[in-house]
């Protein structure tokens, strides 16, 4: 049996009456636009981490390169030793020391963008 129309129910929907939270309106990009204490902080964390990184591949570049001058002044005579070192030897590690800190700059600012805009 089909029911009464007056008693049936009929779903409305709208848009939702309560307002957002506050929270949804805070960005940390308004933040560093508008150049508070709270997005300059953010930006000198972003600094740190990339300083630390620069830091790191400078103390591996200086262990790898700083004890050449003795290893060569330990060896007179070997002129053909010091052009494959230099020329050759040192190469690959270079760039591998290069990449490694691109890739990890580059995820530095991936998980600051991340910070960012996540919230």
């Amino acid at each position: 049996m089909p029911q009464d129309p007056a008693e049936r129910r009929v779903t409305v929907t709208g848009p939702p009456r309560r307002g957002p939270r506050a929270s949804a309106y805070y960005r940390p990009r308004t933040e560093i636009d508008e150049q508070t204490t709270l997005g300059h902080t953010y930006v000198r964390s972003l600094m740190r981490t990339q300083l630390r990184a620069a830091l790191g591949v400078f103390a591996v570049l200086a262990l790898l390169i700083g004890p050449l001058p003795l290893l060569f002044a330990a060896l007179p005579g070997a002129r053909r030793l010091e052009w494959a070192v230099l020329g050759f030897a040192l190469y690959a590690p270079l760039v591998l020391l290069a990449r490694w800190y691109v890739r990890r700059a580059e995820r530095n600012e991936r998980d600051f963008v991340r910070l960012v805009e996540d919230r």
